[in-house]
């Protein structure tokens, strides 16, 4: 059955991190989309090796029409099409403008450059997906001259 009415994505990213303030206001800092990881010297390898990431996974989500609990599940999709196990959490939605909030620390080792996508069902309904890209860079570096 297709979530209509709610709830709804207010936001759904990945940060580096998350201030709440008293009043329970979210701050994002440095929310990205690509991740860029750089190999330096004079003979760095010609695929990217594992990456560990460590980030915030932040879903502001706003009931609309649902109530009740619900559970809600990322789960990551690798550039290879394959899946990793899923973040699972429990939510309750109380019903219109009022909503709740997901941060969660991510961490993640990526294997492969590419396009990373984290699917996000609510039960069994996909909500929507977040994209992260992972590009890998090489930069030789240090002196080939000979010694004398």
């Amino acid at each position: 059955m297709p979530l209509r009415g709610g709830p709804y994505v207010q936001a759904a990213c990945f940060c580096d991190t998350v201030i709440e303030d008293k009043g329970g206001v979210l701050s994002l800092i440095r929310v990205i989309d690509t991740l860029t990881h750089t190999e330096r010297g004079p003979n760095p390898p010609e695929d990217m090796p594992p990456v560990p990431h460590v980030g915030k996974l932040v879903l502001m989500l706003k009931s609309g029409t649902a109530r009740g609990r619900w559970n809600l599940r990322v789960v990551p999709e690798l550039p290879t099409g394959e899946t990793k196990e899923a973040l699972t959490v429990s939510l309750h939605f109380e019903g219109e403008e009022r909503g709740t909030n997901v941060v969660a620390d991510m961490h993640f080792v990526f294997e492969h450059e590419g396009l990373y996508w984290f699917r996000v069902y609510l039960d069994e309904e996909e909500l929507t997906a977040i994209p992260l890209r992972v590009k890998y860079s090489r930069m030789i570096v240090g002196s080939t001259a000979r010694q004398t």
